[in-house]
């Protein structure tokens, strides 16, 4: 069951509502011992914060006055995109969360060659429910203020031609490339990563990513596991802009 949380903005700005959000019965319990004319702190799930203040609370719904809004602090200066081939089991369900911890705004499962699992479009649908919620829960364990998505199942071509609408496009090649610190990320607002599964990349997809502008980076010489060259590849991205 769920409860809804319901925004009432000021007066000032009558007519204006922020969305209905939908939280969990957990979420809801948050409020269960307090008072109205009580403060507390909120989030639009779209990178949002918001100071509010409680007005009302009934089983149904908690009605809130917002006193402030700004940007939320944990939300990163760059909107990474992380485009994850297609790994085995549920390696999946912890490169989304760990991802989300980290930082990513979006994550893009995609079949590629080297793929060992291969489910059809249709079936991996279903699995999305769960993946978003894994999603949610990490974005929350983390602070942040929104929720990143994660996409349908994405073919080889057409993940090269989103990431070329990216402002910087990294190619996480075991095969070698240029570090990390030398990927230049100047007056940069959007980056699209792709990275390989257990196989890694088909040379000849590698070829056709770094022909659609995809900068090709190494992280060196240890071969690590596809559940954590993401993690390893956000973790960098996200110093060398500033936001670790």
């Amino acid at each position: 069951m769920y409860y809804f949380l319901l925004v009432i903005v000021r007066p000032t700005h009558f007519g204006r509502r922020l969305n209905l959000v939908e939280v969990s019965r957990l979420h809801a319990q948050e409020f269960v011992d307090r008072e109205p004319g009580a403060d507390c702190g909120e989030d639009d799930a779209y990178g949002q914060d918001y100071q509010c203040r409680i007005r009302s609370i009934t089983p149904e719904e908690v009605h809130l006055e917002m006193l402030s809004s700004a940007l939320c602090a944990a939300e990163p200066s760059v909107a990474l995109t992380l485009y994850q081939a297609l790994p085995k089991a549920d390696k999946l369900e912890q490169i989304i969360q760990k991802s989300v911890e980290l930082g990513a705004v979006r994550i893009v499962p995609v079949l590629t060659r080297r793929c060992i699992s291969r489910p059809k479009p249709a079936e991996f649908a279903k699995k999305l429910p769960r993946l978003q919620k894994i999603a949610a829960s990490a974005a929350k364990q983390a602070g942040r203020g929104m929720i990143p998505e994660i996409a349908a199942l994405y073919t080889f071509q057409q993940m090269c031609r989103e990431m070329q609408e990216a402002d910087r496009a990294i190619l996480m090649y075991e095969n070698g490339g240029i570090r990390f610190s030398q990927v230049p990320f100047e007056n940069c607002h959007t980056i699209a990563m792709a990275v390989g599964s257990e196989g890694g990349f088909d040379p000849e997809e590698a070829e056709q990513l770094q022909n659609a502008g995809a900068v090709s980076v190494w992280l060196g010489e240890r071969i690590l596991r596809c559940e954590t060259a993401p993690l390893a590849a956000i973790t960098l991205a996200m110093h060398c802009t500033g936001n670790l």
